[in-house]
């Protein structure tokens, strides 16, 4: 399925923060912040070095700022470095997002750094190495980084002690010698600094009654597929639960580039997202933002954040967009789930009821027909803040733009 984590209120969007004040009643802060770099003027606000920004994207430029050796294999590299972000707190948790397409022998790797309010820098930290395909290079986390203040674990930087700015690398890869393209469409991060211990249940908001028609995907009939990329089952949450929003918006994957999967295969293009998603070194297909990275060129726009209540999610539910939430829960502690416990598990929010419990597509049910649940508000919003920290998938087409920024998208 997929590990917890820990985390987080104030914000900010595009390349700029804004803090919110919480009221003076309010329970424990929870301090996120989501910066994202898309347009044309965002990208151009970073570093060029070896690339450019053209139609709106990052590519490389025909003379390299460097090259570098990776299984052997030598490749051109140009950067892009982010301004230095304050999220306006000491974060302790960052998780990076990215939309990218890769062709021939390319790639992307996305890294950050941080300063601490002493002064002190980290080093250069890897966030993930990223293809669109895996006939060159394999996509893949990297571990052993935690040599100073800050390190990596899969798909979180995490640096206990807090440090008040970051500055995002993203490093476009190109064989030597080849016509091999990366190109790069946004990227961003949600910078975070949670309370730990219990939550209070937040109140219904906006979506009461809302239901989306989200197609409803089991992860379980694929037992045993794949093991190459997971071997189906308990292990494809988290790529199920991104098919099945992808579903939503008519943007499953082209018959033709899950051909591979072959015949007598029900719902295939899970086991083409399993593949697609495949973390080579974390051995599993949860890596967080492989999955929004998948998503993002198929529906049009896609990254990681974390959200402060269920109240923020009912905003997006009521702007036609479905969330992909990481919850974490023991026996007995979330009621009519298909699954009595787990460390890790992604599932999607599609709607609430009118008394304000959380509809789902909780994709570990044993079959696509009993995928559709609804849980009970306070124990969801207890299984999936303070374990993940309010992990979401943002995944959105044009069609159903974000609401008003609230600094978690």
């Amino acid at each position: 399925m997929r590990r917890l984590l820990p985390l987080l209120p104030l914000v900010l969007t595009g390349s700029l923060l804004a803090a919110v004040p919480a009221p003076a009643s309010a329970a424990p802060a929870r301090p996120i912040a989501y910066t994202q770099w898309d347009s044309p003027a965002e990208l151009r606000s970073g570093r060029l070095d070896g690339t450019r920004v053209t139609r709106g994207t990052l590519v490389q430029t025909k003379a390299p700022s460097g090259r570098r050796k990776v299984d052997g294999s030598a490749y051109d590299v140009g950067h892009w470095l982010s301004p230095w972000t304050e999220p306006g707190f000491a974060l302790t948790e960052l998780i990076g997002s990215w939309s990218a397409t890769t062709s021939g022998d390319s790639w992307v790797e996305v890294s950050v750094r941080g300063r601490a309010a002493g002064g002190g820098q980290s080093s250069w930290d890897v966030l993930g190495r990223w293809t669109s395909g895996d006939e060159f290079t394999r996509r893949t986390s990297v571990g052993g980084q935690g040599d100073d203040l800050a390190d990596v674990a899969v798909d979180t930087w995490k640096a206990a002690r807090g440090l008040t700015s970051y500055q995002l690398r993203v490093s476009l890869a190109r064989r030597t010698g080849t016509a091999a393209k990366a190109v790069v469409d946004t990227v961003g991060a949600v910078a975070s600094r949670l309370p730990a211990g219990e939550v209070a249940t937040s109140k219904p908001g906006v979506a009461r009654g809302v239901v989306l028609d989200v197609p409803r995907y089991s992860q379980m009939i694929h037992e045993g597929h794949s093991p190459q990329w997971g071997g189906g089952g308990e292990a494809w949450c988290s790529p199920t639960s991104t098919s099945m929003v992808l579903g939503y918006y008519d943007a499953l994957p082209a018959a033709a580039d899950r051909a591979w999967v072959g015949s007598g295969h029900q719902d295939p293009w899970v086991d083409h997202a399993a593949r697609m998603t495949y973390d080579a070194a974390y051995r599993g297909t949860g890596n967080w933002p492989f999955n929004t990275a998948y998503a993002a060129p198929l529906a049009g726009h896609a990254f990681v954040t974390r959200l402060r209540s269920l109240r923020e999610a009912e905003r997006l539910v009521k702007a036609g967009i479905p969330v992909v939430a990481s919850v974490s829960f023991g026996r007995g502690e979330l009621s009519g789930a298909p699954i009595s416990a787990t460390n890790g598990h992604l599932l999607v929010i599609v709607g609430f009821t009118q008394a304000g419990d959380v509809v789902v597509n909780d994709p570990a049910a044993p079959t696509n027909a009993g995928v559709r649940r609804t849980y009970d508000r306070g124990q969801f919003e207890s299984a999936w803040l303070p374990t993940s920290g309010g992990l979401a998938y943002v995944i959105h087409d044009d069609a159903h733009p974000l609401p008003a920024s609230n600094g978690t998208w």
